[in-house]
C-alpha cells in the first residue's frame, strides 16, 4: 500500500483566492458573499487547500476563526502568488494594445541625432508607452535582430538576407563637409577628381558611413586621400572644423554645425548621395501592437518629423545632381 504525501503543487489559484478572502475577513460567510459563492463551497475550497498543505490553516476559538502559524505563512505566500498573477494579467493586457506597451527599438549611431525626438512624439500620442532604446553600430544592430533582442531596428543599409523585412520611411542624404574657410567652400560643381585630392577624415572601415562612402565614390575610392580614420562622428566633425581636412558624413549628423555655420556642404558633382532610413524587423516575428504602431508612425510621419527635428539647411540636399539609392522593398 502506498501513501501519497500532501503536496502544494496540486493547489489551485482558486483555492488560494478563496483562502485569502476567508483569512482577510476572518469569516467564511463574508468571504462567500464577496466571492459570490455559497458558504459550503468556500469551506470546500479551504478544506482542499488544507489537504494539499497537510496542515490546518484555521482554528476555531469561541465563535471566531483564527489563522494558525501555518495559516499565517500560507496567507503571505497566497498574496504574493495572487499578486504575481495579477501582474502577469496586466502585462498580457498591455501586449494587446499600444498604450502601456514597451517598445524595443535600436538605431545606428547616425540616428542618435534625431531619434529620441521621434520617441517623445510617439509617447505623446500613446500614453503610458515605455522604451527600451539602444544606439549601436550596424554589426551590433544586426546581432540584436538575429538574437531577437529588439523588435525594430532603424538603419541605412538593411541586411540582404530573406529573414528580414526592411521598409524605407525617410530620405537620408550624405554630404561632403568642410570648414567655411576652406578654399573650395564657394566653388560650384567641384569635380570628384578634384575633391579626392583633399585630405579626408573618415569613419572606420565597416561602419555604415564608410560603406556609404564606398558607394558614393565608386571607382574613385582608391584615389581618396585618407588623412585620418576616426571611430567617432563627433570627433570627425571637430577635426574638420579645426581644418584637418574634409569629410563625408550623414547630413543628419551635421545639422547643428550647418545651422551655426561652423561647417558647410561642398558642392561636389554627384553629391549628395541620397539613401534612405529603413525600419527593419524579422520576417517571422509577430510584432507587438506597440511595435507595429511605431512602424506605422515612422512610415506616416517619420520623414517630416526628422526634417523638423534637425532643421536641415537647404544646402544639405542641394540640387547638384544627387545620386540615389533605390529603396529596398
Amino acid at each position: 500500500m502506498t501513501y501519497d504525501a500532501p503536496t502544494m503543487k496540486n493547489a489551485t489559484l482558486r483555492q488560494l483566492k478563496v483562502f485569502e478572502a476567508v483569512a482577510r475577513h476572518r469569516s467564511y460567510s463574508r468571504a462567500a458573499e464577496e466571492l459570490h459563492l455559497t458558504q459550503p463551497a468556500v469551506s470546500t475550497q479551504v478544506g482542499k487547500l488544507e489537504e494539499h498543505a497537510g496542515l490546518p490553516l484555521f482554528e476555531q476559538l469561541g465563535k471566531k476563526i483564527h489563522l494558525t502559524a501555518a495559516g499565517e505563512q500560507m496567507l503571505q505566500s497566497s498574496r504574493e502568488i495572487i499578486q504575481k498573477f495579477q501582474e502577469a494579467e496586466e502585462a498580457m493586457a498591455r501586449f494587446k494594445g499600444v498604450s502601456g506597451g514597451r517598445l524595443n527599438v535600436s538605431v545606428i549611431s547616425a540616428g542618435d541625432y534625431f531619434f529620441p525626438r521621434l520617441l517623445v512624439e510617439f509617447a505623446q500620442r500613446h500614453a503610458g508607452v515605455t522604451f527600451n532604446f539602444g544606439v549601436c553600430n550596424r554589426e551590433e544592430l544586426l546581432a540584436q535582430l538575429k538574437e531577437n533582442r529588439t523588435d525594430l531596428a532603424v538603419m541605412v543599409r538593411p541586411p540582404e538576407d530573406e529573414d528580414t523585412i526592411a521598409v524605407p520611411f525617410a530620405p537620408h542624404p550624405y554630404v561632403i563637409v568642410a570648414p567655411p574657410s576652406h578654399r573650395l567652400a564657394a566653388t560650384p560643381r567641384i569635380p570628384v577628381t578634384r575633391i579626392v585630392r583633399e585630405p579626408f577624415v573618415v569613419r572606420e572601415k565597416g561602419s555604415d558611413t564608410w560603406n556609404s562612402m564606398v558607394e558614393a565614390f565608386g571607382s574613385h575610392l582608391p584615389e581618396l586621400n585618407i588623412a585620418m580614420e576616426i571611430r567617432s562622428t563627433e570627433t570627425i566633425k571637430q577635426a574638420v572644423i579645426a581644418g584637418m581636412g574634409v569629410s563625408f558624413l550623414s547630413a543628419h549628423t551635421v545639422s547643428r554645425e550647418l545651422q551655426s555655420g561652423s561647417l558647410v556642404v561642398l558642392d561636389v558633382q554627384g553629391f549628395p548621395l541620397m539613401l534612405n532610413w529603413f525600419v527593419v524587423y524579422r520576417r517571422g516575428k509577430r510584432l507587438p501592437p506597440v511595435a507595429l504602431a511605431f512602424k506605422n508612425f515612422l512610415l506616416a510621419d517619420g520623414a517630416a518629423l526628422i526634417d523638423k527635428a534637425l532643421g536641415l539647411q537647404a544646402q544639405a540636399v542641394s540640387s547638384a545632381a544627387p545620386r540615389s539609392s533605390s529603396p529596398r522593398k
